[in-house]
C-alpha cells in the first residue's frame, strides 16, 4: 500500500514552515497551568503517565468537547503498559519540559491505553498506516478538534516531534483551511477502508478452494527453524491451529511437519522461558532466539490452545512441558484474588545500576552461569548454547536450544532421562536465583476479552492432559467474567480493576467470551455456559450486528461513536473479531438448530473469501471454511457416563468433530430425543442426518476417522 497521495501535500506545507517558526519558538518554557488528569485513571500504562509535564487527559467525551470549544489541534498518543519504545518516548520528551512548553499551550493531549480502547487504536493505526505505509507502538497522531487526523506517525526523536508540532501550531493558526482540506481527504479514505466488498457470485464455497491458497502461503515457510523467513517474528497461533487442522483433514504431512517444526524451534528458543514458563511476544531475529521480552496474556493464552492440540496429536513431552510451565507461571503471575488474569509483564525491568533495562530480568551472563552451575556449567552451556550462537549484547546470553536433548545427553555419557533430570535441577537454581532480581512491572488491569482467550487455554490444557485443576481454574475466571463483566444492563465490561469494571466492552470481549464458553460447555457438558454464549450472541445482534455491512461493528451501536466505522475483519496476532463470531455462529447454530445463525455465519464467510489473497492474515476464516469439509461431523454423547466418556474423547485430536452432551434429559436442540435411561449412546451426525446410535466409544471412533 502505497502512502495516502495527500500525504506529499501536507508534508511540503511543513517542509516550507521548517525553518522560521522552530526557530521562533523553541525556547518557550512554559509552566504547567493545569494537572495532569491521568492519576485519576486506573490503567498502569495511563498512570506510568501521569507525572509528565505534559497535561495529558484520557480519552473521553469530555476532552472531545474541550478541543472543539477551545479550537485546539489534538494529540492523541496511544501504547500500552509493556511497550519498550513508549517508554523510551516517554523518557526522552514526555518528560521534557521542553516538550511540555511546546505541547500544553497549543494543543490538547491525550493519552489512550490501546489495550483498554482498541477501537480508538485501530481508526489512527488506520490513519498512520495510510499516511506512512507502517505502524506500531507509540502511535502519535496529531488530529482537528473534532478528531479527524492530519499528520502522525510511531516513535519520533524529541527534537523532530517538538519541531512539526510547532509548524503544525502554525500552520493551523494561519492557513487552517489546508490542515482541515487534507483531514476531509484523509477521512474519506479511513471510512472507505476496511469495508468488505459483498460478493454477489452464487459460486459455492467448496474447500478444494483452500488448496491453492495454502500452496501460495508454504513458500514463505522457513524450513530451518520454523515459522515465516523474516524477521521480526511473531508466533501467529491461529495460522498453526489452521495449518495443524488442515494438514490433518487432507494428510498433508508435511504440513504437519512444518507446524512440529515451529513449534519445536519456538520451545526451544529465547522466547519461551524454559525456566519460569510463558511466552514473549516477539522474536527480533529469525531464530526464536531474542525476544521483545514482554509476556501478554493473549498470546501465552493462544498458545496453551495450541501446543494442547498438538500434544493430543503427538503426544509430545516437549509440548506438555511447554503447557505445564506456562500455566505455572499463569498461575503464579496473572492469577488474582478475583479468579481474573492480569494483561502482562513488562519488558524493562531494573537491572543492576538501578536503571530500567530491556530483558534485565532475564538474561544471564557466562559468569553468573558458571557461578550457579559450577561442575554442570559444561552440559548446560553445550544444551542451552552459551556460546557465540546463544549471545546477544553486553556479555549477555539468552538461552536457546539447537540441538535435541538426546543428542547432547549421548555427548556427554548421559541417558536422555539423566539429563532430563538436571534440566529440571538446573532450572531450580536459576529460577531462585532469579527470583532476586527485580521484576518487570506488571499491568494489573483484567481485560475480558484477553481473559476469555485464557480460559479456554486452560480449558484445552484440561481436555489435553486431564489435570482437574485446569479445569478448575477456568470455571473460577468463568465465573469472574460472569459477575464481575456481566452487567445487568446485559453488556459485557472490557476492563477491570480494583474491583472496579470500566469501559463498555467491544465485539471482541463478546466474540472471545463466546468462544471460550462453547469450549468450557464442551468440557463440562454444563448447558448454563452454552445459553449463556447464546445470549451473549443475540445481544451482540441487537447492538454490534451491521445489516447493510453484513459483519458486526467493532464498537456497539449506543456507544460513542468514532470518526468511522471500524470492522475488524482480519486475522492478526488474535484472530479477528468477526472471524471469531462467524465461528461462534456456526457452531451455535448447530447445537441450537438456528438457521439464521447459519445464514449469517456462511453470508459473512462468502463475503471473505474473495478478499483472502495472503492466507496468514485470513486463517480463522479459512478454520470456518474447512467445517464445510465432507469429512466434518458431529457428536452428540448421552447417558450417565457422557461426561466422562467426552473427556475420553477430547484427549483425541479431532478437529473436525464438534462435541455435544448431556448425563440427563436435554431442551437442547441438538440432543433433544436423544437421552434414554440407563443407555450409553453415541449418535455420528453429519449433514443434518446422524447414523444409529453406537454404544461404545470404540464403535464411535472408527465412524469419527477421516
Amino acid at each position: 500500500m502505497k502512502p495516502f497521495p495527500a500525504v506529499r501535500y501536507i508534508f511540503s506545507l511543513l517542509k516550507k514552515q521548517e525553518k522560521g517558526n522552530y526557530e521562533s519558538n523553541s525556547t518557550i518554557r512554559a509552566k504547567p497551568t493545569s494537572m495532569n488528569q491521568l492519576n485519576l485513571e486506573t490503567s498502569p500504562y495511563l498512570l506510568q503517565h501521569a507525572n509528565n509535564p505534559i497535561h495529558w487527559k484520557a480519552w473521553s467525551e469530555k476532552t472531545l468537547a474541550t478541543a472543539k470549544k477551545e479550537n485546539k489541534l489534538l494529540i492523541i498518543s496511544i501504547g500500552y503498559s509493556a511497550c519498550h519504545w513508549c517508554h523510551v518516548m516517554e523518557h526522552e520528551s514526555f518528560e521534557n519540559e521542553e516538550v511540555a512548553s511546546v505541547m500544553n499551550p497549543n494543543f490538547i493531549s491525550i493519552k489512550v491505553d490501546r489495550e483498554e480502547r482498541p477501537d480508538v487504536d485501530a481508526i489512527y493505526m488506520k490513519a498512520v498506516q495510510m499516511m506512512t505505509n507502517r505502524g506500531g507502538w507509540p502511535l502519535n497522531v496529531v488530529c482537528l478538534p473534532d478528531g479527524r487526523p492530519v499528520w502522525g506517525g510511531t516513535y519520533f526523536q524529541k527534537e523532530e516531534w517538538t519541531n512539526t508540532l510547532q509548524q503544525l501550531h502554525e500552520m493551523y493558526v494561519s492557513s487552517p483551511e489546508k490542515i482541515i482540506e487534507y483531514a476531509e481527504k484523509l477521512h474519506q479514505g479511513i471510512q472507505v477502508l476496511g469495508i468488505i466488498e459483498h460478493n454477489t457470485s452464487q459460486e459455492q464455497n467448496h474447500t478444494n478452494n483452500i488448496k491453492p491458497l495454502v500452496e501460495k502461503w508454504s513458500k514463505s515457510f522457513d524450513w530451518e527453524y520454523g515459522g515465516y523467513a523474516r524477521a521480526p517474528k511473531f508466533m501467529m497461533p491461529n495460522n498453526y491451529l489452521f495449518l495443524q487442522r488442515y494438514g490433518f483433514q487432507t494428510q498433508s504431512q508435511d504440513l504437519l511437519n512444518f507446524v512440529d517444526l515451529t513449534l519445536t524451534k519456538m520451545a526451544h528458543g529465547g522466547l519461551f522461558d524454559t525456566i519460569d514458563g510463558g511466552f514473549s511476544r516477539y522474536s527480533v531475529d529469525i531464530r526464536w532466539h531474542v525476544p521483545h521480552f514482554e509476556k501478554m496474556l493473549y498470546d501465552n493464552g493462544q498458545l496453551i490452545s495450541l501446543y494442547a492440540q498438538a500434544y493430543k496429536r503427538t503426544q509430545n513431552p516437549l509440548y506438555k512441558e511447554v503447557i505445564e510451565k506456562t500455566l505455572t507461571f499463569v498461575e503464579r503471575e496473572f492469577l488474582n484474588s478475583d479468579d481474573g488474569f492480569y494483561s502482562a509483564l513488562d519488558a524493562d525491568s531494573l537491572n543492576q545500576n538501578n536503571r530500567l533495562e530491556e530483558g534485565a530480568f532475564y538474561v544471564w551472563t557466562k559468569d553468573q552461569l558458571q557461578e550457579i552451575l559450577q561442575n554442570d556449567f559444561e552440559v548446560f552451556s553445550h544444551l542451552y548454547n552459551v556460546n557465540d550462537f546463544g549471545f546477544w549484547e553486553h556479555n549477555n546470553y539468552v538461552l536457546i536450544q539447537s540441538q535435541t536433548s538426546e543428542s547432547v545427553a549421548s555427548q556427554f555419557g548421559l541417558t536422555e532421562n539423566e539429563l532430563q533430570n538436571k534440566k529440571k535441577t538446573w532450572e531450580r537454581l536459576l529460577f531462585t536465583e532469579r527470583e532476586k532480581r527485580a521484576k518487570p512491572r506488571l499491568d494489573d488491569k483484567s481485560l475480558t476479552s484477553w481473559n476469555a482467550i485464557m480460559l479456554k487455554g486452560y480449558v484445552e490444557a484440561h481436555n489435553a492432559l486431564g489435570d482437574g485443576n485446569y479445569l478448575a481454574i477456568a470455571k473460577k475466571n468463568a465465573q469472574f467474567i460472569i459477575e464481575k463483566q456481566w452487567s445487568p444492563e446485559g453488556f459485557l465490561h472490557r476492563s477491570y480493576k480494583n474491583n472496579k469494571s470500566t469501559i463498555e466492552g467491544f465485539l471482541e470481549d463478546y466474540a472471545f467470551t463466546i468462544d471460550a464458553f462453547i469450549s468450557l460447555y464442551q468440557a463440562t457438558l454444563e448447558e448454563q455456559y452454552l445459553h449463556q454464549a447464546k445470549q451473549l450472541t443475540d445481544y451482540c445482534f441487537d447492538n454490534f450486528y451491521d445489516e447493510k455491512q453484513q459483519f458486526f461493528a467493532f464498537n456497539s451501536r449506543n456507544s460513542a461513536q468514532l470518526i468511522a466505522q471500524h470492522f475488524e475483519t482480519e486475522d492478526n496476532v488474535m484472530p479477528a473479531s468477526n472471524s471469531v463470531m462467524a465461528n461462534n455462529l456456526y457452531i451455535l447454530s448447530i447445537l441450537f438448530n438456528n438457521s439464521y445463525y447459519e445464514k449469517i455465519a456462511l453470508q459473512m464467510l462468502h463475503h471473505m473469501i474473495p478478499n483472502i489473497d495472503y492466507a496468514s492474515a485470513y486463517s480463522n476464516w479459512l478454520n470456518l471454511w474447512m467445517n464445510l469439509s465432507e469429512d466434518n461431523k458431529e457428536l452428540a454423547i448421552c447417558g450417565e457416563n457422557a461426561l466422562v466418556n467426552s473427556q475420553k474423547i477430547n484427549t483425541k485430536y479431532l478437529p473436525h468433530i464438534m462435541i455435544a452432551g448431556s448425563t440427563k434429559k436435554s431442551e437442547l436442540p441438538f440432543l433433544e430425543n436423544r437421552f434414554i435411561e440407563n443407555e450409553n449412546l453415541f449418535y455420528v451426525c453429519q449433514n443434518k442426518a446422524c447414523l444409529l446410535p453406537k454404544t461404545t466409544i470404540e464403535e464411535t471412533f472408527n465412524n469419527l476417522e477421516i
